[in-house]
């Protein structure tokens, strides 16, 4: 499973382990993982359907939507089928560079999800702040450039992910307890020093993830303000609809990330492996879902 290259030890494969310590129950894990992965599909794919071709839902806040499930369908599709070849098939093995490859687009697309999710809360106050000034605010060449500038901004920052994994010597095995690659669990199996990883690692998560969180703040904080001085009951409850399910996507999407980011950094010794890896394959399921 290794090369030898002058001084330094290039893995050829990795081999996923799935869930250390239920591997007797891998069969049975494996159905509502597949339940849960399909119901995601087929109502994305559905919501893209009934999106692009009922012209009563082109309008901003469902092309903001479309691209969440387009995201969504990007990081289960990332993940589950690999899963379900370990826990059914037993295909545990990877090569390296498909190791770097699903870790490039599980974490471009987790980030991705977190931007739409900005997007769409910048949305609701100008739906609900400037609902006539609306579709000339939000034109079809605003909603591209931010769809696409959101996309640019997780791609360059997650192209270092992959050029700093990729230059660590690899002499720990092949093993990951895991069912994806995901960039700490390649980085753990190096002999090298992979403090730049983890900086860089948290720093990305800590900024990009502050940034759009600070930015939802303030989008409901306006939203509250405009509430606060309307005086139809109507309009309270037109408000309050327009923001319920962004609100929804919002706690589906950020609770287990939380979990897997503060369990991951902090309670390494008190979670079990086993715990925190059934989470963080939910996390991935949960909003597509």
């Amino acid at each position: 499973m290794l090369m030898l290259n002058q001084t330094d030890l290039t893995l050829v494969s990795f081999i996923l382990n799935g869930i250390p310590g239920l591997e007797d129950m891998h069969m049975w894990i494996s159905f509502p993982f597949c339940s849960m992965y399909a119901v995601a599909v087929v109502g994305n794919c559905g919501l893209l359907y009934l999106i692009r071709y009922e012209d009563s839902l082109h309008r901003p806040m469902y092309y903001f939507l479309a691209v969440l499930s387009l995201t969504d369908l990007f990081i289960c599709s990332s993940t589950i089928p690999k899963a379900l070849c370990v826990f059914w098939f037993h295909f545990k093995e990877i090569s390296f560079d498909g190791c770097l490859v699903q870790m490039f687009f599980i974490h471009t697309s987790t980030g991705m999800e977190s931007g739409v999710l900005m997007l769409m809360a910048l949305d609701c106050p100008i739906a609900i702040c400037y609902p006539l000034r609306y579709s000339t605010i939000l034109t079809n060449s605003v909603i591209a450039k931010a769809g696409l500038s959101t996309f640019l901004r997780r791609v360059f920052l997650i192209i270092p992910f992959t050029i700093l994994t990729k230059r660590l010597p690899y002499c720990r095995g092949n093993i990951i307890p895991h069912t994806y690659h995901d960039h700490m669990s390649v980085a753990k199996l190096s002999c090298g020093s992979i403090k730049v990883n983890v900086i860089y690692g948290l720093t990305v998560s800590l900024l990009t993830g502050g940034f759009d969180i600070l930015c939802i703040t303030i989008s409901y904080t306006m939203i509250l303000r405009a509430v606060v001085s309307l005086s139809s009951t109507d309009a309270w409850h037109k408000a309050f609809s327009t923001c319920t399910a962004h609100i929804c996507a919002i706690v589906f999407s950020y609770s287990p990330a939380f979990f897997c980011f503060f369990s991951h950094c902090f309670g390494g010794h008190t979670i079990s492996p086993s715990c925190h890896i059934i989470v963080t394959n939910i996390y991935l399921l949960l909003p597509p879902l």
